[in-house]
């Protein structure tokens, strides 16, 4: 079996798992995105996964994504999942099609400012920090709010949700407790704001159960390339 032939297997794979977890929930498997993360991979194993009928390529660094963006082909959202740092939202705001890690009110100052210059709007999420990990980027659940209202009204900002990383735990509980808790936040604010819809939680490891509690987005790099 090719690389390619894998990813695809893998991904059909995946996309059971997906719609088992709607159902579970009383979903409809079309309401969740599968966002390919391409952090380490080469160009044509992302051009393989565009092929197999993906349209969200998450890239969690803008160094990569500037060497791999100009090889690849087809119709797709070029999406930054990683911590952006302000130095690099310039070449950010050129090269993806939107923001789904906005942590901080500066970052989300500057991404505006440069969205300005180039004359453009872009769709962005805001991140909760849900497990209170000093290792991790984002905002406190308490500063979601705040958050919202001042990123959002910030010129060329088209805010769409919320994003979180879960805990690094194999407590479930745990994990289901900051899954729970960014969901109770993302309904909150979404209340009057038609275009916020997007609830990005769950990877690899804990899609399922992110599904389970909501997600509308999960960020899947490990199980697209090696399989469980």
């Amino acid at each position: 079996m090719t690389g390619a032939e894998n990813i695809k297997r893998n991904i059909e794979d995946l996309k059971e798992r997906i719609s088992a977890a709607a159902e579970r929930n009383g979903r409809d498997c079309n309401e969740i995105t599968m966002v390919v993360v391409s952090k380490f991979r080469t160009a044509e194993e992302i051009q393989a996964v565009i092929g197999a009928g993906i349209n969200d390529i998450g890239e969690n660094r803008v160094q990569e994504a500037l060497t791999k963006r100009p090889k690849l082909n087809g119709s797709f959202v070029f999406r930054m999942i990683g911590h952006l740092q302000r130095n690099k939202a310039e070449d950010a705001v050129r090269i993806f099609d939107a923001i789904d890690s906005v942590d901080s009110f500066r970052l989300g100052q500057r991404l505006s400012e440069e969205l300005g210059k180039a004359g453009k709007n872009m769709p962005v999420l805001i991140q909760v920090n849900s497990s209170a990990e000093e290792t991790k980027h984002g905002f406190e659940p308490e500063e979601i709010e705040e958050a919202a209202v001042t990123i959002g009204g910030l010129p060329g900002i088209e805010l769409r949700g919320l994003m979180t990383i879960g805990p690094l735990t194999d407590d479930e509980r745990e994990m289901r407790r900051a899954f729970e808790k960014t969901r109770a936040l993302f309904e909150k604010i979404r209340a009057g704001r038609p275009e916020f819809k997007e609830l990005s939680m769950g990877m690899s490891d804990d899609f399922e159960m992110a599904i389970e509690e909501g997600s509308t987005m999960v960020r899947i790099g490990r199980a697209i390339f090696e399989g469980r």
